[in-house]
């Protein structure tokens, strides 16, 4: 029999799509399987139509058999099937779509949108190619007589005859590739692998896919002795194995906490229950449907760049990608799940879409949805929330500091900071709600701990003004609130700014202005002996029992100065940094009598000064500059 040739510049089309539009081969299992369930849906919408009631639906199914001998794999399902006209149509012109085709023609003018039929390109079956020499198709209409075959390599043709099929339907042979070193196509008629395709594309087609297997039972007849195992024997059983229907299209009042719980670990090989889960609905301009879990625990690669966010992508029941990053923001990039949608815009592989409109409205739901339900967890959930800020947190502090604080509406009521009167972490409302009129800022201090900042002078004098101070630890905390700038019109301040004191009374000013003036030539001795390493000495009414701080001048700070130098890009960088000294201390009484008794006072000031700086190094956490200089001052202050 002659072959015939495919339309539409087969040979260039055929190749292209074999080669080009499917990124992985082992997607030709979801295309075939999806064009045998659009095959079972059109008989069914068509007895609809007509009212023949010959058609049970609980009958259709779809049947996968492989045949390792013969390197065959055959796909075949009862639906409606074709007649001669419709395989040299469906099958001999590349990209027309038969199921499109059918949609226009039985949906309703302004229902056929209501038809869900997967197929929309006609380019689906062709993916067999990809891992097939050969394709044979034996298909027989529904009322009709006679059933033919189909059959090509490829782009050298295709030949169609008369075939002897009993029943309505269609049976798709691949004759597989051989092996070679690039592919091993054998592994596609391994019942694990054909079992994890469907798992992770077709689990959630509506009718039942089913596949002999072998199985193993004890022998009835066997005879066993104590001690040992019963002697066992194979046997062949039809097993269905698609889930059909998804826990996200059942009623929510029937899916127990425990289902939602086991799905997640199973999808998203995790041993942990979930810390919330969310689903969701929505119709309108995008209709689709959200099943989304906050995770109990990071992934063990969370925080590498091995990691990669985004939910799973579903049309119709199908996933059309593993991981869709445009419907999470990198904020939200902990949170697992999948979306569902018949109205996306694919494009001609269905791995990808055509128009980002749909995704972009979808993502924004999320996003606002995500934040509904992580607040409502804060507000009603308190301890596990602060177990989920714990886990997440630092990522929803990136959030705020990332594009120059672009997200801060979104997520400011989400963080959690130490509170020094609380005694455990506060929102920044909550801090608020407790801010006296008089109060005009939100102060800070950063540290390596808690406790660490608790000791810290500059915290001292904030304190014993009753105001509320949040302890940063976290080494980008300090970052997150400079690019916020303020929360309700509150601005932050550092208590190591060295601008604090701008709101004291005159009278106070006045009298560290006097004292700085008279004490002048010392000021100047301790700052010029320091040269290089502060920019300022002051004397400052902030310290109560402390004789030293070190504070900054501008936007860089100390811990910033710490954090940034800790990073592996060598920056080197270093905040202006001033020399405090509480003028009511018996250190600067000392300073004062010492540097009175002339050169030889002055070289001991030297001493003192270098050991008041180290001083205030090691309580700022910072290292000192030469702990040998350190170590020598000591021994002559012991000395003297």
């Amino acid at each position: 029999m002659a072959k015939k040739q495919f339309k539409a510049e087969s040979k260039k089309l055929l190749d292209l799509m074999i080669h080009s539009i499917y990124t992985h081969k082992e997607i030709f299992l979801r295309e075939l399987i999806s064009n045998a369930s659009d095959a079972l849906d059109k008989l069914y919408y068509q007895s609809l139509q007509s009212g023949d009631t010959g058609i049970n639906r609980s009958d259709f199914k779809i049947t996968i058999a492989a045949d390792k001998e013969n390197r065959t794999l055959t796909i075949s399902d009862n639906g409606i099937g074709m007649t001669k006209d419709e395989m040299e149509s469906n099958l001999g012109t590349i990209a027309r779509s038969g199921s499109l085709a059918f949609k226009e023609a039985y949906g309703k003018e302004d229902q056929k949108e209501d038809i869900d039929i997967i197929g929309q390109f006609g380019v689906g079956f062709y993916s067999a190619f990809m891992v097939a020499d050969t394709v044979t198709v034996t298909s027989k209409a529904y009322g009709s007589e006679e059933s033919n075959c189909w059959q090509s390599g490829g782009s050298d043709g295709y030949t169609v005859k008369a075939a002897d099929k009993k029943d309505c339907g269609t049976e798709i042979v691949l004759a597989l590739k051989a092996d070679d070193e690039g592919e091993n196509y054998s592994r596609y008629l391994e019942e694990y692998t054909i079992r994890n395709l469907i798992r992770k594309y077709s689990d959630y087609i509506r009718y039942p896919i089913q596949m002999m297997v072998e199985k193993s039972r004890p022998k009835e007849d066997g005879q066993q002795e104590e001690g040992k195992a019963p002697e066992m024997e194979t046997f062949m059983e039809l097993e269905t194995l698609n889930t059909m229907e998804p826990i996200w299209k059942r009623p929510k009042s029937k899916v127990s906490d425990e289902e939602y719980n086991d799905y997640y670990k199973s999808k998203f090989s995790d041993f942990q229950d979930p810390a919330k889960v969310i689903r969701t609905s929505v119709e309108g301009v995008s209709t689709y449907t959200a099943l989304l879990f906050i995770p109990g625990r990071p992934p063990f690669d969370y925080y590498t760049k091995d990691y990669e966010k985004g939910l799973q992508l579903y049309s119709s029941g199908v996933m059309i990608m593993e991981r869709c990053r445009e419907l999470l923001p990198d904020y939200f990039n902990f949170v697992k799940g999948l979306v569902d949608s018949q109205d996306l815009s694919l494009n001609i592989s269905r791995e990808m879409l055509q128009h980002d409109r749909q995704l972009r409205s979808i993502a924004r739901n999320l996003e606002k949805k995500i934040k509904n339900e992580l607040s409502d967890m804060l507000k009603n959930q308190r301890e596990d929330y602060e177990k989920f800020f714990e886990n997440f947190g630092r990522q929803l502090k990136y959030g705020l500091y990332e594009d120059f604080g672009m997200h801060k509406e979104v997520l400011q009521d989400l963080v959690l900071f130490y509170s020094s009167m609380e005694k455990k972490m506060v929102t920044l409302d909550e801090y608020v709600e407790k801010m006296g009129e008089e109060q005009k800022y939100i102060y800070y201090a950063s540290g390596e701990s808690v406790e660490k900042i608790d000791m810290l002078p500059q915290t001292e004098f904030i304190r014993d003004k009753g105001y509320e101070i949040l302890y940063l630890t976290d080494e980008m905390d300090e970052f997150v609130l400079q690019m916020m700038r303020d929360y309700k019109e509150k601005p932050f301040k550092s208590v190591a700014d060295e601008d604090i004191l701008s709101e004291e009374s005159d009278d106070l000013k006045e009298e560290i202005k006097k004292a700085e003036e008279d004490n002048k030539d010392l000021l100047d001795f301790i700052r010029e002996n320091l040269k290089g390493k502060v920019t300022e000495v002051k004397l400052s009414p902030r310290l109560k029992s402390s004789a030293v701080c070190l504070t900054a001048k501008g936007g860089l700070s100390l811990e910033m100065e710490k954090v940034l130098n800790s990073m592996p890009m060598d920056q080197h960088v270093q905040a202006e940094r001033i020399l405090e000294i509480n003028p009511n201390h018996p250190v600067m009484r000392t300073l004062q009598d010492t540097f009175s008794m002339g050169e030889e006072g002055k070289e001991m000031v030297k001493t003192y000064t270098n050991l008041l700086y180290s001083q205030a190094l090691l309580i700022s956490g910072l290292s000192v500059d030469d702990p040998m200089k350190f170590a020598e001052d000591i021994c002559k202050v012991i000395i003297r």
